[in-house]
């Protein structure tokens, strides 16, 4: 059975967007990484590719301002039995995380008071693991978003805080986490890449940074 809620979406600007790509292009640089990023809008589920040693992870660069990532907005279905109201939340995190291609891991920037010379913290997971969160948060506070700390309230009517795992935060400990549990799924990265001709989709354009 799907949970229901009404969503209000407001979207992260487009500078904000910009700036957290270029943030983590240089995170994963400082980690020893070569950076592939991906220019102009028109790209597939990843915005960056880093490689290091014929290691390799996409990365999917999601910006945020206010304290939580609105990621299923594209994917909600309306419930026509709700007026349009409702959305089946449910199935927009399972067609969301459905989404995402192989070796693929989650980048979330948040600026949410941080000031003009602070860096925004910044969070790494799997697909698999935001859209846990995600169920975990539409049963808690009937939201379809990622949050980077809420309220809930409990079953005996007391409230509990609930914040992103610490061990999200970006870390070269967190990477060599994320690419272990990324090495068994494919045997080469750039192996698949010449078998499939491309490493995913077709990307528009690439600039390499040393």
């Amino acid at each position: 059975m799907g949970f229901l809620a009404t969503t209000t979406v407001r979207s992260t600007s487009w500078p904000i967007t910009v700036g957290a790509e270029g943030i983590a292009a240089a995170q994963f640089a400082r980690c020893g990484f070569d950076v592939l990023v991906q220019a102009g809008r028109d790209k597939p589920w990843y915005d960056l590719l880093v490689t290091r040693a014929g290691s390799l992870l996409k990365i999917s660069v999601k910006a945020s301002d206010d304290g939580e990532w609105r990621l299923t907005s594209g994917y909600a279905r309306s419930d026509q039995s709700t007026s349009g109201a409702a959305f089946d939340l449910r199935n927009a995190i399972d067609r969301w995380q459905a989404s995402y291609g192989s070796r693929t891991v989650c980048c979330l920037v948040q600026f949410s008071g941080v000031g003009i010379d602070e860096m925004p913290r910044i969070y790494l997971a799997l697909p698999g693991e935001v859209a846990q969160m995600m169920r975990e948060t539409a049963n808690h506070i009937g939201r379809c978003a990622v949050c980077e700390r809420y309220e809930r309230t409990l079953p005996d009517g007391s409230p509990q805080w609930e914040a992103l795992p610490s061990d999200w935060r970006f870390s070269p400990q967190r990477i060599e986490y994320l690419l272990a549990e990324n090495a068994a799924k494919l045997p080469s990265a750039f192996g698949a890449a010449g078998q499939n001709g491309a490493v995913g989709r077709e990307p528009s354009r690439e600039i390499v940074l040393h």
